[in-house]
């Protein structure tokens, strides 16, 4: 059987109804334990802000925290919303982490605000500071590569540590941006399909090699769940359903259990865009999804993909993992 590329973990550190963040980062460090154990080459978590079911807003701390339950896997962002934060002090976070944990540490970076517009306005002194993300990237690379002579400010920790830098993508911006600096590059098709095949193929068609990479590396982020059953996965994957059609509706909460019937729930028009966004998710028994992730593999030319999985309960995420673990 034809191997899968390398698999990597994305967690936000969900917050589950009937739960609260602390356990959301037990849960979180449960599952990196987990799929270190499994094999998994990476466990990225995400900013995100003004989302009460998700609780990694402070990515670098918490990062911190499942470090230092871990010993082997790759930690990192996935990603920074960079126009939030001076460069400087995600050197000096990183570069800390980088410290900590000594070459386990990537730093993927995005433009987004990571929420809605007016917490945007609430963490950014500059909104238009996403505009041209490329000043901050070199303003970051500044930072945490060697200091030059008479260089009067550094990052310490941070100067030297050279953490490699990964930029992340929903359209073809950051795409190309990343083809520009020559790192590599991590799709979001877990929330926006739409442009994955286009920025794969302009990444690859204008990469310009760097200090840090020499080719093209792509990275694919996609929904998928696994169960011992086509029925169970299916049910489980209606929690990330009415996650989305919560979002499409502008509403808040936690992270709801699974339904039978999402009939009920949603609408023929709401159903056809949460699952238009959701169209790459890749849901069922584990040769389902074994097959899904060799067919998305084969489509981009993936060097890695990157799972997320929404799952209610813990026990069926954790085993998610390890089915998908099995090949």
């Amino acid at each position: 059987m034809t191997q899968l590329p390398k698999l990597s973990v994305l967690d936000l550190a969900p917050v589950v109804q009937g739960s609260n963040a602390k356990e959301a980062f037990e849960r979180a460090k449960e599952l990196a334990i987990h799929v270190e154990q499994l094999g998994y080459h990476r466990f990225w978590m995400a900013e995100h802000h003004n989302m009460p079911d998700i609780a990694s807003a402070a990515t670098s701390t918490l990062l911190a925290y499942i470090g230092a339950h871990t010993k082997t896997i790759r930690l990192g962002s996935g990603g920074v919303m960079l126009p939030n934060h001076a460069p400087m002090i995600i050197a000096e976070q990183f570069g800390t982490l980088a410290t900590l944990f000594p070459d386990r540490i990537d730093l993927g970076i995005g433009r987004a605000p990571g929420s809605d517009g007016v917490t945007a306005q609430a963490l950014r002194r500059d909104i238009r500071a996403a505009e041209d993300l490329a000043p901050q990237i070199d303003e970051l690379q500044y930072f945490l590569s060697e200091a030059k002579p008479n260089q009067k400010v550094r990052a310490y920790p941070g100067v030297g540590t050279n953490v490699p830098i990964w930029l992340l993508g929903s359209s073809t911006y950051g795409a190309l941006l990343a083809a520009k600096k020559g790192l590599p590059f991590a799709f979001a098709s877990h929330f926006a399909p739409d442009y994955m095949m286009k920025a794969v193929e302009l990444y690859r068609e204008n990469f310009v090699p760097s200090a840090q990479l020499q080719q093209p590396y792509v990275m694919i982020a996609v929904n998928a769940i696994a169960a011992d059953t086509d029925a169970e996965a299916q049910y489980l994957a209606t929690t990330g359903q009415q996650k989305f059609l919560s979002m499409l509706r502008g509403q808040e909460g936690l992270i709801p259990p699974p339904t039978d019937n999402m009939d009920m729930i949603w609408s023929e028009p709401e159903r056809q865009q949460v699952m238009r966004m959701l169209r790459e998710s890749i849901v069922g028994h584990k040769e389902k999804v074994y097959a899904g992730l060799k067919g998305l593999q084969q489509r981009t030319g993936a060097d890695e993909i990157m799972i997320n999985a929404i799952i209610y309960d813990q026990k069926a995420r954790l085993r998610s993992y390890e089915l998908i673990a099995q090949h």
